[in-house]
């Protein structure tokens, strides 16, 4: 799933930029129950790594975060057993931060702010998307599927560091909730 994301980000200065997106991406799987040939539930796993990057004075700043998502998404279709479906999906979508880093490279002289990336482990959003199946055999139980994922965050991210007025830290995620957009490509089977 080549992966965008949008992220508020934090200058030294206070000031608010948004990043520069670069391609993440994302890997996983799901499972589903269909109750009609229209209607149905499904829930992923998936593993989505986002990458931004922005610029601080003289220092450009890249932030890596990790997360496993557990969408669990209610499936609205066309018709699951025709040679070709149109899908839509939406549903809440659990978030949990596996890992997250930032690399700064580049000098400034005056710079006396320190900048750390503090996240807190989870989240919570609302998933959305929709797709096109085609049957690949005459079952119609092999499926090729391919779509658009998005998800907006409700939670703002940034976990909440210190008050100390003496501190030349900063966090520099503050005020800002997940928004990505992936597309994906994957095998689907029936189990008629």
């Amino acid at each position: 799933m080549p992966t965008v994301s949008a992220l508020d980000l934090r200058t030294s200065s206070g000031g608010t930029v948004s990043g520069s997106a670069k391609f993440g991406y994302g890997v996983g799987g799901n499972i589903g129950i269909n109750f009609t040939d229209h209607f149905g539930v499904e829930g992923d796993i998936l593993y989505t790594a986002i990458t931004q990057q922005y610029k601080d004075q003289e220092m450009e700043r890249t932030i890596h975060v990790n997360y496993l998502n557990v969408p669990i998404m209610l499936s609205m279709n066309t018709a699951k057993s025709r040679p070709v479906n149109l899908n839509f999906v939406v549903g809440p979508q659990m978030s949990y931060n596996v890992g997250s880093s930032m690399q700064s490279s580049g000098s400034n002289g005056t710079d006396t702010m320190q900048a750390t990336l503090v996240l807190k482990k989870g989240n919570l959003g609302f998933a959305y998307g929709a797709g096109v199946e085609f049957a690949l055999n005459e079952r119609r139980s092999i499926r090729l599927d391919l779509g658009f994922r998005g998800v907006y965050g409700f939670v703002d991210i940034a976990q909440p560091t210190g008050t100390d007025p003496e501190s030349r830290d900063f966090n520099v995620v503050e005020g800002t909730k997940i928004q990505t957009y992936s597309a994906f490509a994957g095998l689907t089977w029936l189990f008629l």
